[in-house]
């Protein structure tokens, strides 16, 4: 990129998420829309379809910029305009102007350029001036978007030719600053025009088609082709918040990039892949039934998947749904909701399976809790963990607030240090071995629930009297697990000897 130019960005609905180049700019990525300082004017430029500047400003790398946001519309399945988001540039100024600027110095011309601080403003900000004093200028006004623009012009030596020469000279040199001013801007609103289309159309995580691009090319692909035969397949990850919740929401993209990386593994080049949003996927294959695919689509069901968190394979799990046109739809949306029932009655059976549409099947409003496994985990009332529950090598997956807080672990990681995540650093050593065999012995006798009272080490190395109450659970993720609350003995005692004494 020419050194006038800061960064490229994309702002898909205002939310600034991609920007080029990444290095440097990594405190960038902003809420256009709700941030104080641009929500006013990007609102402007959504609302009024127009290409609005904003700055000069101070940029974090040195010097000053202007921000150009470019309103992008797409039409949608309906053939309605909707806002798609923004595409940006910043520009560095004066570096912006520099052949102008020597242009102006060589032939000796004072400047200034303003621009207004906004569409509805009519007061100038400088934008860039040179060090002499301005005397009878020649005004040039021009607008970008909805803007004005003011450019004025004046030989260090003042006037000495005919007015009419001096007009034709300062307009000359407005157009050439105008013209290099709108070479960087079209940069970004015509010369990447099908680059930006094709972003437009890309899920940037996972770079396969977003919603609006697989639908997009679904429907082109089916209009092609009104008798051939299609599958459409939705298919998410089972327990996705979990992931999220317990590894947290970068370790979550993780297994959403792998497992789009599969899908491009695995099915043929002319399948169409889409990320439809949060952890569901879609697929189309083309010119094939239900019974042609079904083994291909249980096989890639099957398949192990995983994604790594600090060294360590993690598996995790999907159900799929799927449906044929034409024999259960007539255009793509029942297609695609036909699938989605599918995949709904998988949810409704155990997850971890893959379906064919069947009549009878009903899309349902899939219903949950409305709370994230950490919100629920951050309110009982009590201290709580979990940790994979094996002879040799357990593991800590979990502590909620309360626990931290009882124990005296700044966060989860230093828990993770103190203890090299294992539950059996937490019992004094002393009493390990008669733990670790009284907990064996619930598992091998096939008790779901125990109490065990033990010393429970804390951050300071001092240790607290605890009752230990355990579940021990299956996981498709990690075999036998264990959730575990914990009480403070004495206070459990002191409690309830002053209650009984009542």
């Amino acid at each position: 990129m020419s050194d006038s130019i800061e960064s490229v960005q994309l702002a898909p609905d205002g939310i600034v998420t991609e920007i080029y180049p990444a290095e440097g700019n990594e405190a960038g990525k902003i809420d256009l829309i709700h941030d104080k300082d641009r929500g006013e004017i990007s609102c402007y430029a959504r609302d009024h379809h127009t290409i609005i500047t904003q700055g000069p400003f101070k940029l974090k790398q040195g010097g000053s910029g202007i921000a150009v946001r470019n309103p992008v519309y797409l039409k949608d399945e309906n053939g309605q305009d909707y806002f798609w988001g923004f595409t940006i540039v910043i520009l560095r100024v004066p570096d912006i102007f520099s052949d102008t600027i020597q242009a102006l110095s060589n032939f000796g011309y004072e400047y200034r350029l303003s621009k207004t601080d906004a569409p509805w403003s009519n007061a100038y900000k400088i934008i860039d001036q040179s060090d002499g004093p301005l005397t009878h200028p020649v005004s040039y006004a021009f607008t970008i978007g909805e803007e004005s623009w003011r450019f004025e012009v004046t030989p260090e030596n003042g006037w000495e030719n005919s007015t009419l020469t001096a007009t034709v000279i300062g307009i000359f040199l407005a157009i050439t600053l105008l013209f290099s001013v709108l070479t960087r801007v079209w940069l970004v609103s015509k010369e990447n025009k099908n680059k930006f289309q094709i972003l437009a159309h890309t899920d940037s995580l996972t770079a396969i088609y977003n919603r609006y691009g697989f639908d997009e090319a679904a429907e082109k692909m089916m209009d092609k082709n009104p008798k051939a035969h299609f599958v459409a397949a939705l298919l998410d990850i089972d327990d996705f918040k979990f992931i999220n919740d317990i590894y947290g929401h970068g370790y979550g993209d993780r297994a959403l990039r792998n497992l789009a990386d599969s899908m491009k593994a695995f099915f043929p080049s002319d399948a169409l892949l889409g990320r439809n949003g949060g952890d569901e996927f879609c697929i189309l294959l083309q010119n094939t039934a239900c019974e042609d695919v079904k083994e291909q689509l249980q096989q890639f069901t099957s398949l192990p998947k995983t994604f790594l968190c600090r060294g360590k394979e993690q598996h995790f799990y999907i159900s799929l749904g799927y449906a044929e046109y034409p024999t259960f739809a007539s255009n793509r949306s029942q297609l695609m909701r036909c699938a989605d029932a599918a995949l709904y009655e998988i949810k409704l059976h155990g997850k971890n399976g893959c379906m064919a549409y069947r009549e009878g099947l009903h899309s349902g409003v899939r219903k949950q809790l409305g709370f994230a496994f950490k919100d629920v985990s951050e309110h009982l009332p009590g201290a709580f963990i979990i940790y994979k529950a094996d002879r040799t090598e357990d593991e800590l997956f979990y502590a909620n607030h309360e626990f931290l807080h009882m124990t005296g672990y700044k966060n989860m990681d230093e828990l993770f240090q103190l203890t090299e995540k294992s539950f059996r650093n937490l019992i004094r050593k002393d009493e390990q071995q008669q733990i670790e065999a009284s907990i064996w012995e619930q598992i091998d006798n096939g008790n779901e629930n125990d109490y065990i009272h033990f010393h429970l080490r804390k951050a300071d190395g001092s240790y607290l009297s605890v009752l230990d109450h355990g579940r021990i659970v299956e996981s498709q993720q990690y075999g036998r697990v264990f959730y575990v609350l914990f009480m403070d003995w004495d206070d459990m005692h002191i409690h309830y000897n002053d209650k009984f004494s009542e």
